[in-house]
């Protein structure tokens, strides 16, 4: 995992596996970094994740409520097909802007 800060935007770029195991350890990187920048967007950029179940909707759920506390906005990107519709299914687009691994803005 690689985090980004330019401004008020912080991009993670996640790697690898999100399951049960793996999302504790990002879940602190990512929450240090909001706690220091408190980001008007927050950006999940997919691309690298071979494989995600509903941990990763929580990944994502939860920085929604860290952010949207003082009005930032989060958005998941490049999620390959099978992570895009597990966050449609879960109903994260209500919350956070979805996009698929080259769908454009």
């Amino acid at each position: 995992m690689e985090i980004s800060i330019q401004g008020k935007c912080v991009t993670v770029f996640l790697e690898g596996e999100i399951d049960h195991h793996t999302a504790a350890p990002i879940r602190k990187q990512i929450d240090d970094a909001i706690d220091r920048v408190m980001p008007k967007l927050l950006v999940l950029d997919f691309r690298g994740v071979s494989f995600m179940d509903s941990s990763g909707v929580g990944l994502v759920m939860g920085r929604y409520r860290s952010v949207s506390a003082y009005g930032g906005k989060v958005e998941a990107v490049n999620l390959p097909p099978r992570c895009y519709q597990i966050m449609k299914l879960s109903g994260l687009e209500r919350i956070a802007g979805l996009r698929m691994a080259g769908e454009r803005q």
